[in-house]
């Protein structure tokens, strides 16, 4: 289990399209839900270490019966000996949060969502540092996740079984691979010997800028689901 200690309301603000630190009517309503977000949700993370092994066939994890297809997935493991696969989720409190607030008041309602969709991305960053605090990584990648550049997300389905994630932190997919509870992250961090440089983390860098998941609904992968 995560505990967050405060939910970013400048990250939350910007989610809701405001720019810079929130004030006025964005602040007041931050300022009243983001305590009751940090009360509602339960983050919690699963993970597990395997091997990268490039072959004629592709990129493969071992544990998981499937290519990894995608030329940015296999650029951005080059030169790396393993792996960890990482889910994060802030349970399904957070979803049901989002739609009771809904019901009285749309503003709070996106308010939810936006402080959600930041505290998400807080505790994939919490979950990273206590993880690499006891897997040995003399080099690692940042997160990649499944939907960014040219990685299917219908590899998700993979990933949660690998993790057993269904059954140690209640996560699953649909058949359009979405992640329930919602406000889950599914990613890959590549580990090696030596320093890895795979480029920048963000749309700039993205062969899929502008005709992605993410991106059709007004997010990044970078930002977190």
């Amino acid at each position: 289990m995560i505990k967050l200690e405060t939910i970013s309301k400048t990250e939350s603000a910007r989610y809701m399209g405001v720019k810079g630190v929130p004030s006025g009517q964005v602040k007041e309503i931050l300022d009243r839900l983001e305590p009751v977000v940090r009360e509602r949700v339960r983050p919690a993370y699963v993970y597990r270490k395997t091997s990268v092994r490039f072959t004629e066939d592709g990129l493969f994890l071992d544990g998981i019966n499937r290519e990894l297809s995608g030329n940015d997935i296999k650029k951005h493991l080059t030169g790396c000996t393993s792996a960890v696969v990482m889910a994060v989720t802030l349970s399904g409190e957070a979803d049901k949060f989002i739609r009771q607030t809904a019901v009285t008041d749309i503003a709070d309602s996106l308010a939810v969502d936006c402080l959600c969709s930041s505290a998400v991305e807080q505790a994939c960053d919490i979950a990273e540092k206590e993880i690499f605090s006891v897997v040995e990584a003399p080099y690692r990648t940042w997160r990649f996740s499944a939907g960014y550049g040219d990685f299917p997300l219908d590899i998700q389905k993979d990933l949660l079984y690998f993790l057993n994630a269904n059954r140690r932190i209640g996560l699953t997919v649909t058949e359009n691979s979405l992640l329930i509870p919602s406000k889950s992250v599914t990613a890959i961090i590549g580990i090696s010997e030596k320093p890895v440089s795979h480029g920048k983390k963000g749309c700039e860098s993205c062969s899929m800028k502008g005709n992605c998941a993410f991106s059709a609904i007004g997010k990044t992968c970078s930002e977190g689901k």
